[in-house]
């Protein structure tokens, strides 16, 4: 009888040595219960349910959980409360249909509520369902498409050279679910030990989320007059992810933060202290003095980040040409070979769609996208064939950049990308003569649709790292994914609107929706006879195109520009407990059974906090406000405990030695 595999092979995560191959736990010459009606149920109901959650969310703080390790756990629960047997294929199923949610709503509500706010300015400007189902489904789709000739490139050929963060700790889940053992328990108690510590911060307040140097007097005058501050998450989530992202890419995203946080925004103080400058055409009447740093990173500072991503994309592109035009050339090749017995050939953990039906369903996509364009959108031809030209080619170029990020931080800038193509499109759309209303509502239409396929894409490489891990079939993978694609637009369409309804994006007591309303005061003026901050994206060019030459990676380091510091910082701390760990015995085993259990703890951290996330989110959907007064120890006591899941971490993963397992 074949031995039950309980844990992922050492050679999982790294680099595999000449003549090395990887084999999964689920053996790729045998079959799997993977697509069953359990498994496809359970996958669309965690798709509706975290589809309406992770909108809610989003649209009041801005910020979309990840919605594809809670439903892990729901998945692994549910199979071992109902006593399912050999279930990981199943599991895997749900996860992908499931978290087509969180990909679908960050597409979604970076970019459509900014037709709402911009509906109270100008009346004439129309939104409805339709509008925000087709765009959410079709981008989806596009994303889908676009992806899967570039599955074998990043989970295969590129295996153990990137972290892949997100996919890490998902695998994980279902996997020591599944087979219990030590490392289900270390997965269970890390678990809940940052799944209850981040839950007491988000909920209670109980002590600050975010420490700054701003909590000492000389910090807070330094902070005041040279913009100078530094911030730290004190989460145990973005502790865990920083731990398995590593140390190499930790210090080169933190890099970019140090930049901006340092040195450009102090600088800019020191320029235009007393000037009012307004690069966005965003009425912005306060001087660069009056501001804080948190407000000069985000009205200016931010938008080199934007600039250093677009042109780490571009370079990406460049470089991944090669990948870029075997895909196209087996699309080509594809049709013109006739059918033979070779795919029963291919093992079935590496089967995919047949690049036939790809290129087919990126044409029929394309088409629909068009006459969406020209019947609900533009109600003009030439104008439609601008737009449909404009998402096809953005959308699969920055394809590989957005599974570039999440490989590599596990966070997609897809806001920062959607950003790029909504002033590319507003230029385009201007020089062809469509501008006011009509050109914004296009404008945004055109960026909600690349927003979600970029959305999508970066979130479906995770999907598909995880099947690659366990041993799925990559081909159900795909096909299934559409389904939770449409279930996924059909909920944000409708939830979007309740919420409009309810809330409303302007006035008071409304929803927030940050990166709509910067999508909107982005899109206006520039509708209107406006510009971009052309200087701000070309200083990120250079700084990209800099490191390039350097031979150093410039995307994670221009994601460091992008996302704020306190965000990175963490990264930091978990990548040098991570080094700390794996560098403490001479042994090699001893250092690789550290690894292994350092990683389950961050993976519990990250599993907690997200699954946590979603209880705060139905709290505050159910107006249950339980956060304590802050005080002035509110945020200093913070170090403590913050400092006591360090020691946690360290001191777990230092216990496991040769032969003792984790």
């Amino acid at each position: 009888m074949e031995e039950k595999q309980t844990s992922l092979p050492e050679n999982a995560t790294r680099e595999l040595k000449k003549g090395e191959e990887y084999k999964p736990l689920l053996s790729p010459q045998k079959n799997y219960p993977e697509v069953t009606p359990w498994s496809v149920c359970i996958g669309l109901v965690m798709t509706i349910v975290f589809s309406a959650a992770a909108a809610y969310l989003g649209l009041k703080v801005g910020q979309v959980f990840e919605a594809a390790i809670p439903i892990a756990i729901i998945a692994v629960g549910l199979s071992t409360a109902l006593g399912r047997k050999n279930s990981l294929g199943e599991n895997v199923m749900v996860q992908s249909i499931g978290s087509c949610s969180g990909a679908i709503v960050a597409g979604a509500i970076f970019t459509l509520p900014a037709l709402y706010i911009l509906q109270d300015k100008y009346p004439e400007l129309t939104v409805n369902f339709t509008k925000v189902f087709f765009s959410s489904l079709l981008g989806g789709i596009l994303g889908i498409l676009f992806l899967i000739p570039f599955r074998k490139y990043f989970v295969k050929e590129m295996h153990g050279k990137y972290p892949f963060p997100e996919a890490t700790a998902t695998t994980q889940v279902l996997v020591s679910g599944e087979s219990g053992g030590k490392g289900a328990r270390t997965l269970l108690v890390s678990g809940l030990v940052g799944g209850l510590y981040d839950f007491i911060v988000s909920t209670f307040g109980l002590w600050g989320e975010t420490i700054t140097t701003t909590v000492t007097s000389w910090g807070a005058a330094v902070a005041d007059k040279a913009k100078v501050v530094l911030k730290l998450n004190t989460g145990a989530a973005v502790l865990g992810l920083g731990y398995i992202i590593g140390l190499k890419y930790a210090f080169i995203i933190c890099c970019g933060s140090f930049l901006v946080w340092l040195v450009i925004i102090p600088l800019m103080n020191l320029i235009w202290g007393g000037d009012v400058i307004d690069l966005m055409n965003s009425g912005i009447t306060a001087t660069v003095g009056e501001m804080s740093a948190d407000e000069i990173f985000r009205q200016y500072a931010r938008h080199i980040g934007i600039g250093g991503i677009a042109t780490a994309g571009i370079i990406g592109i460049i470089k991944s040409f090669g990948v870029i035009r075997s895909a196209v050339g087996l699309a080509a090749s594809e049709f013109k070979r006739k059918k033979t017995g070779t795919e029963a050939e291919v093992a079935r953990t590496q089967r995919d769609l047949s690049m036939k039906i790809i290129v087919i369903g990126i044409v029929v996509t394309l088409l629909a996208v068009f006459a969406f364009f020209a019947l609900g959108v533009v109600d003009n031809i030439w104008h439609a064939v601008i737009g449909v030209l404009v998402v096809g080619v953005i959308a699969f170029l920055f394809t590989t950049v957005a599974a570039n990020a999440i490989a590599i931080v596990g966070s997609n800038p897809v806001s920062g990308m959607t950003l790029m193509t909504l002033i590319l499109a507003s230029l385009v759309m201007v020089s062809a003569g469509l501008k006011g209303t009509a050109g914004m509502t296009a404008a945004l239409i055109i960026g909600g649709v690349v927003c979600t396929a970029l959305s999508v894409a970066g979130a479906f490489i995770t999907d598909l790292k995880v099947g690659y891990w366990i041993g799925s079939t990559p081909k159900k993978q795909e096909t299934w994914k559409f389904l939770g694609t449409l279930v996924a637009a059909a909920t944000v369409g409708g939830v979007m609107i309740v919420l409009n309804k309810t809330y409303g994006f302007t006035g008071e007591n409304a929803l927030v929706a940050p990166q709509a309303n910067a999508m909107a005061a982005v899109i206006e003026p520039m509708m209107n006879g406006g510009g971009a901050p052309w200087i701000l994206y070309g200083i990120g060019a250079v700084i990209a195109i800099i490191l390039t030459l350097c031979k150093l990676p410039a995307l994670p380091f221009a994601l460091g520009m992008f996302i704020p510091i306190d965000l990175n910082l963490p990264l930091l701390v978990g990548g040098a407990i991570a080094w700390f760990v794996n560098t403490r015995s001479k042994d090699k085993e001893i250092n690789d059974a550290r690894s292994e259990k350092g990683t389950l703890i961050a993976s519990g951290f990250i599993a907690g906090g997200a699954l946590m996330g979603v209880v705060s989110a139905v709290l505050r959907f159910a107006d249950i406000d339980l956060f304590l007064k802050p005080s002035p120890w509110t945020e200093p006591i913070a170090i403590v405990p913050y400092t006591a899941i360090i020691i946690y971490m360290i001191y777990s993963a230092l216990r496991a030695g040769k032969n003792q397992g984790i």
